[in-house]
């Protein structure tokens, strides 16, 4: 018998469209998209089903959007699928914004609540530094040791820090602009596999992002938050949470921590897991998956013919 953990992809597996085919075809699905937009007073649907990609791809619409998608995933798959999430999923985990639609799979908080976290996020992520001042860079072929000297290193021309380990070789920096500049240029000199800027607008998950930080602590502060029916990694603690008030602060802590989901990965196998399923868009984390532990098997559910095959399984 396959042990499962139900994981939640993050801002970069977006695509226009996305979700519509299961909105067409499930009314489950249809529900889910209808409470984001009732939460938000908006049609993020009609952002999502018709984009331009350039609106999906604005944080703020783009991090409630793909839980949006993730949470129509999973209720299909309760509702019409006959999936008992607690009965068959070990484990939860979700990747930066995915950890808001692990929580909401989990029932710690709801799809709208979950909707207005996000929204707020993106929004304060957006606004905590100025455009042009920070950014973001993925390291290839990298090991952790290597990406922290090339960041420390880096720092005399501006603060770059981790802000995701991501795994199978794969580190996302992430600071000031001119320290971001610097740091690629030391991972040519150093021939590291690849280095390249990412296009985000925002040094995400750096201290830079503390004026966020401090917006996602008063509004965390007010949600009503549960504890999950069934366990939640959290990223920046790599370990299995259940008490509400530590889920709330690490959703605080997030803001500016580290993703470790390499770690996050690696505890989840330490606890019995050997299938990883990806609920929602993209396949990005079941690709990372599988780059970290091949003994594992890493699936990604996202469309109603991937939905059937999964369900045949079980």
């Amino acid at each position: 018998m396959a042990v499962y953990a139900f994981i939640f992809p993050g801002q970069g597996s977006q695509s226009v469209g996305m979700g519509q085919e299961l909105a067409e075809a499930f009314p489950a699905a249809r529900s889910v998209f209808e409470e984001v937009d009732d939460a938000l007073g908006e049609k993020l649907s009609k952002i999502i089903f018709e984009g331009p990609m350039e609106s999906l791809t604005s944080t703020e619409n783009a991090q409630p959007a793909l839980m949006a998608v993730s949470m129509a995933v999973l209720r299909v798959l309760e509702q019409d699928g006959g999936l008992d999430l607690a009965g068959k999923v070990t484990l939860l985990a979700g990747h930066s914004l995915g950890e808001y639609s692990a929580l909401a799979a989990g029932r710690a908080f709801g799809v709208a609540e979950a909707a207005r976290l996000l929204r707020l996020r993106g929004q304060a992520m957006q606004k905590a530094v100025p455009a042009g001042e920070g950014g973001m860079a993925a390291l290839i072929g990298v090991t952790l040791v290597q990406a922290e000297d090339i960041c420390t290193k880096a720092s005399a021309k501006g603060d770059v820090e981790i802000a995701n380990d991501n795994g199978g070789g794969q580190i996302v920096i992430s600071g000031k602009s001119a320290g971001i500049d610097e740091a690629i240029a030391i991972a040519k000199e150093m021939k590291i596999k690849r280095a390249l800027k990412l296009p985000v607008s925002a040094p995400f998950h750096s201290s830079l992002m503390k004026p966020a930080e401090d917006v996602m602590a008063e509004a965390l502060a007010k949600a009503e938050i549960t504890a999950p029916i069934v366990p939640v990694i959290a990223n920046v603690t790599a370990e299995r949470e259940t008490d509400a008030d530590t889920i709330r602060q690490n959703l605080v802590r997030q803001v500016t921590g580290r993703v470790r989901w390499r770690e996050s990965v690696a505890a989840m196998v330490g606890m019995g897991v050997d299938t990883f399923v990806e609920i929602g868009a993209g396949k990005v984390l079941s690709g990372l998956v599988r780059r970290i532990d091949s003994e594992v098997t890493g699936l990604s559910v996202g469309t109603p013919a991937d939905i059937e095959s999964f369900l045949k399984t079980l």
